[in-house]
Parts: C-alpha cells; sequence; structure tokens
C-alpha cells in the first residue's frame, strides 16, 4: 500500500514509481477489527473524466469529502487534481503511518494540517516475539516533539510498538492535554506510572487510556486515584497484561465518577475484591483482568456477581470448581478469553456449550478436538476464533488433548460466519484446509501454526489444501502460515502467489524448496504490501529479485535465510526510496539458546526493507547495517 506522501509536490502525478500517497506508510490502512492485524478494503479507483471541478465550488467539496471515510476512497480522490489535492489535506482527519521510518513527521504535519486522530506504528511484528532487541529503534520522541503543538486539531494519539519515554508523554499532555481524547500506547515500552498520573491530571477530558501490553515501571498506583477524581468522562480503561497494581477502592471511584465506563481490562485483581466495583459499575460491558487467586475455594467467590450488560468476559487462574461463576450469564456472552485458564478440555465443552451467542471466542490448544466440535454445534454466530499455544509438556498434551484437522474442520463446517481464525495445531491436513475454503467464505485473516511436537504430520506438503483455502476465500486480505520443514513444496508456494491477489499482508515460515519456488512465489502476489518470511531456504539474490517482481510491496522483513556475511546480495533489490537494513548473525551466538530452547534473537541473520521518503534513518543501533549502493 502506498504510504500517505507524495515524492513531489505534484499531486496529479501519475509516476507510478512514487513511493508515498494517500493515507499509509509502508503497510496496511485503517480498517476492520483485528487485535492481530485487520481487514483491508479492497482498491478503489476514481476516474478522472468524474472530475466535476470547474462548477463544484470548495464550501460542497469539503463537505463531500467530510463523508468520505475510506481511505482508499481518499487516496483516490487526492489524486484526481491540485484541488482536490488541497481540499483532502484540509478534510482528512485520520491518517495511519503503518511504519514510523517510512515518512518524516514534519511533511506529515505540512500534508494534514488539521488532523485530528494520528496512528503510528514502530518495531516490526516479530518485537512481539522478542526477536527484536528493545534497543532497536522506533522512538516516539520525533514525532512527538514535530506534531503534538502544531496540530492544533489532535484529539486521539495511538502508538504501537514504540518507544516511549516519560519526557514524550510530558511534551504531549503540555501540548494536548487540554484537548486529548484518546491515548493508545499499545506493547510500547520506556515510561513509568509517573507519566500516567501526569495525564490523569491533566487530561481530563480523555475517554480512553490504553496501555495494553506495554512494559511499565511502577512507582505507585496514584495514577489510577490521580484518573477516577479528575475525569467523569471515561469510557474505556485498558492496562491488561502489564505488571501495575492497584487498590480496588480507586476502581469503585472510578466506576461512580465515570458513569460512562464501558470498558475495564487491568492487570491481575483477585476477584473478590472487586465485587464493590462491579455493584458500581452498572453500565460495563467489556471486562478483562480479575483473577482466581485461591483457585478450588468457589466460596470466597459466591458473592462475585457481574454488571448486568456484562458481554465481554475474560478470566484468569480460573479453574473447575469456579465456573459456575460465569454460568448465570453465559447466555448473554459475546466474547469469552479462556486463554490464561487452568480448564481442562472438559471443562471448555462444558463452558462453550452454555455460549451459544459467542462472536469472539479466544483460548488455548487445550480446547481439544472435542472442546472444538463442541464450538461448531454450539456457537453458529462466531466470527472470530484464536487459539493459542498451549503446555508445552508432551504429558498435558497427551491428557488433554490438542488441535488437529479433525477440530478445524469441525469449526468451519459449524461455524460458517467466521471472520478470522488464528490456530496453533498439532497436526493438518490438506482436506481440513479444504473444508474452510469451502464453509468459511467470509474470512478475511487466516494464520496457522504448525507445531513441531508430533514426529509425523499426517498430510504433508499442504500444497493442494492451501490452493483450495486461497481460491475459495476470495475477501482473504491477511494470510499467515507458519509450517515445519516439508510443509509447503515450491509448487505449493506458487498456488500462494497464484491465488492471493487481494492479500496485502503475509508471513510464511517453513516453506517452499528452492529459490525457484520464491520467485514464482513473487510473480503472482500483485497486490501484497507486507511481507515476513521466516526459516526458509531461500538465498539473498532469491529475496532480491522476489521483491522486485512485487510491484505493490512496500515492506519486507526476513529472518532465517541462507546469509552472507556481508549482504552484499541484498543490494540487487536497491531502488529510489528504497531502505535496506541488515543485521548480521552473530558468531557468538551461534551454540546459544533460550530459556525456551529457541536460538538466540541475534544467532539469525535479518533483512528489513521498506520504502521512506525519510531517507535512512539515523538512530540505527551498531548491530544494524544499513546498506545502499555505492
Amino acid at each position: 500500500m502506498p504510504p500517505y506522501e507524495t515524492a513531489r509536490a505534484e499531486p496529479a502525478s501519475n509516476n507510478k514509481q512514487r513511493p508515498i500517497s494517500g493515507e499509509t506508510a509502508a503497510g496496511s490502512s485503517r480498517s476492520g477489527p483485528d487485535p492481530m492485524g485487520g481487514e483491508v478494503p479492497e482498491p478503489r479507483r476514481l476516474n478522472r473524466a468524474l472530475s466535476f471541478d470547474d462548477w463544484v465550488p470548495d464550501e460542497a467539496l469539503h463537505l463531500v469529502m467530510g463523508h468520505v471515510e475510506d481511505p482508499r476512497d481518499r487516496e483516490a480522490a487526492s489524486r484526481v487534481c491540485r484541488r482536490w489535492h488541497r481540499i483532502d489535506a484540509l478534510t482528512r482527519k485520520h491518517v495511519t503511518v503503518a511504519f514510523c521510518y517510512a515518512a518524516r513527521p514534519a511533511r506529515l504535519r505540512e500534508r494534514f494540517p488539521r488532523l485530528e486522530s494520528l496512528s503510528l506504528k514502530g518495531k516490526p511484528r516479530a518485537a512481539m516475539y522478542g526477536l527484536i532487541p528493545d534497543d532497536w529503534g522506533a522512538y516516539a520522541a520525533p514525532w512527538i516533539d514535530e506534531l503534538a503543538a502544531p496540530l492544533e486539531c489532535l484529539k486521539a494519539l495511538h502508538l504501537r510498538r514504540m518507544t516511549v519515554t516519560d519526557a514524550d508523554i510530558a511534551a504531549l499532555v503540555r501540548a494536548r492535554g487540554h484537548m486529548l481524547q484518546e491515548l493508545k500506547l499499545d506493547k510500547c515500552i520506556g515510561f513509568s506510572t509517573d507519566a500516567l498520573r501526569l495525564v490523569a491530571r491533566s487530561c481530563r477530558s480523555l475517554r480512553t487510556l490504553f496501555l495494553e501490553e506495554c512494559h511499565i515501571t511502577d512507582k505507585g498506583g496514584e495514577w489510577l486515584h490521580e484518573l477516577a477524581v479528575n475525569n467523569s468522562v471515561l469510557v474505556t480503561l485498558n492496562f491488561y497484561m502489564t505488571e501495575l497494581k492497584v487498590a480496588p477502592a480507586d476502581l469503585e471511584l472510578l466506576a461512580k465518577n465515570c458513569k460512562s465506563l464501558i470498558s475495564l481490562k487491568m492487570s491481575e485483581c483477585d476477584l473478590s475484591d472487586l465485587i464493590s466495583f462491579f455493584q458500581t459499575a452498572n453500565a460495563l460491558q467489556d471486562f478483562a483482568g480479575g483473577a482466581f487467586y485461591e483457585v478450588g475455594e468457589l466460596t470466597k467467590y459466591e458473592k462475585v456477581k457481574f454488571p448486568p450488560r456484562l458481554c465481554f468476559l475474560g478470566l484468569t487462574y480460573m479453574g473447575t470448581n469456579e465456573m459456575p461463576v460465569i454460568f448465570p450469564f453465559s447466555m448473554k456472552l459475546k466474547k469469552l478469553d479462556l486463554q490464561y485458564t487452568f480448564l481442562t478440555t472438559e471443562d471448555h465443552c462444558q463452558i462453550i456449550a452454555k455460549c451459544p451467542n459467542l462472536l469472539i471466542l479466544e483460548v488455548r490448544n487445550v480446547i481439544g478436538d472435542r472442546g472444538l466440535e463442541v464450538v461448531g454445534d454450539t456457537c453458529k454466530k462466531l466470527r472470530r476464533l484464536r487459539i493459542e499455544r498451549g503446555d508445552d509438556d508432551p504429558g498435558l498434551q497427551e491428557e488433554q488433548g490438542g488441535v488437529s484437522q479433525l477440530g478445524l474442520t469441525a469449526v468451519a463446517v459449524g461455524c460458517r460466519e467466521l471472520e478470522y481464525i488464528a490456530a496453533y495445531v498439532s497436526d493438518i491436513t490438506n482436506g481440513a484446509l479444504e473444508s474452510i475454503g469451502t464453509f468459511c467464505k467470509n474470512l478475511y485473516d487466516f494464520r496457522l501454526v504448525l507445531l513441531d511436537r508430533e514426529r509425523q504430520v499426517t498430510d504433508l506438503p499442504l500444497d493442494n489444501g492451501v490452493c483450495a483455502l486461497l481460491r475459495n476465500c476470495t475477501k482473504l486480505r491477511r494470510f499467515a502460515l507458519y509450517l515445519r520443514p516439508g510443509g509447503l513444496s515450491d509448487d505449493g508456494l506458487s498456488y500462494i502467489g497464484q491465488y492471493s491477489g487481494n492479500i496485502q499482508y503475509m508471513l510464511l515460515g517453513n516453506v517452499g524448496e528452492s529459490d525457484h519456488g520464491l520467485i514464482r512465489f513473487a510473480v503472482g502476489c500483485t497486490n501484497l504490501q507486507k511481507l515476513e518470511l521466516r526459516s526458509c531456504c531461500f538465498s539473498e539474490r532469491a529475496l532480491s529479485l522476489a521483491v522486485l517482481q512485487m510491484p505493490s510491496l512496500r515492506y519486507i522483513w526476513v529472518q532465517g535465510y541462507r546469509a552472507s556475511q556481508t549482504g552484499l546480495d541484498l543490494l540487487l533489490m536497491a531502488r529510489p526510496f528504497w531502505n535496506i537494513e541488515f543485521t548480521p548473525p552473530s558468531p557468538e551466538s551461534f551454540n546459544h539458546m533460550t530459556e525456551d530452547g529457541e536460538p538466540c534473537v541475534d544467532s539469525h541473520a535479518q533483512v528489513l526493507a521498506y520504502y521512506s521518503l525519510a531517507g535512512r534513518r539515523s538512530d540505527c543501533p551498531q548491530w544494524v547495517i544499513p546498506l545502499h549502493p555505492a
């Protein structure tokens, strides 16, 4: 997808080589729901012949543009003529910059001076899995320093996988605190509760504070008390999967003062300490983070009564004895997160059988094929299914079962409204993938990881199944397939290229047999904008030639390939506005393993290449080598 910025100040230009125009930078545009990514709209083109530029006044165009929200339509409109380009710039309210090094903050400020909302993404997605060190880069400071004060209409800021300091947040609060309504720091690092206390004191119009999975230095829980005292309009508060400790009394005070609080996702807190909060938070619809610290002591939790409107729920450390807590309102549940519970396969079957109205289900693979059969029989309205990796203990896995082609087939046949599937499986067949393609026509996001627990997988390679899934699921926009050696042949890789014309994000691991397979794949990927490859057999030369075959590609990250010590063959992909960053393997780390038994982060070479009008970045760590032609 083209980034938001033009190479030259000529809005009417049709130069196909310019890397940036429209809304986003080096990635996907903002559209659709997804914690791991979302649906991207299909490309739309606006014929220049439709331009009635001569007789439509500016006021009318301003009104019309104000109702055009789809980023693809916006981009098309901005290309019609200079006048439309100018009006688009003045009326654009939201921009997503999908990679922070793909553009300059000063250019964004000049291009869209009246922005109300900005989303900015930093480190590669692999950072979520420990594959990118914390000091890699993606600092928020240049963006906040440049944009916070000049963008006088800015009300919402969303930073993802970035390094944000207390000083950055202080600068944001000084400039925008009086009107900031939404602050989302998603999987960010570098700040403390001192900054949160400043936000709570100063941003009294704040409606959303999102901190999920951030690494925050805890200097006390005063920030939540300040938020409860100073804010009366908060709708969403999320500090889920953080280490922050808070006082239940402050949560109760927050509920009393913020009558509009609809969503609370918090760090671990014993559920019995939240009884008064639940009695006060009458508007609450979404809750996650309450924990059963004393598993097996149901009497301690018998008095827990959830608010009457609650329909999204995620509980921690729940065991078999605690399940009755959610039975009274299970019919109302639309989302259920059981990823962090102690439930067995049979427990999953009992709970899910009582939840026929689920739209979203998140579990670990301990649910087993039996649990997924219950899902297929019960949850006919299900839209999103996420099956995370569970305990790696083979004994436990044997006892509880695992997810295989049987469970996925049952879900595909029974839940035909599915739009999103992400699953870790122990076994898979071509037939199961064909069933998903046959019955799940609404899929826009499909992700499958084949675990290496089983010595033998029933049906490899998965060429025909992948082909059938891609041919039939024509709405797919995001696709991830992480297999094991032999999981997909060169023919299967070419099928992915041939039948993925609408897919814009792809992650592939352990696929293909040779460089030839990668080239055949690349030739078919006409609309692919973001590609991630791991643990593949391809050479640097093949990677470079493949990049040149994908005309829409804006971003590629590769780890685990046939790397050299210098990465010079990667220069074959060089072109204007194309940055190449090579991280060579560290020789001393070759024999080092992490606690999980995985190779160290720096034992494999990495390549990151992306379109950018900002030039080569100035904050590369010493171990990252920028490559550019002499």
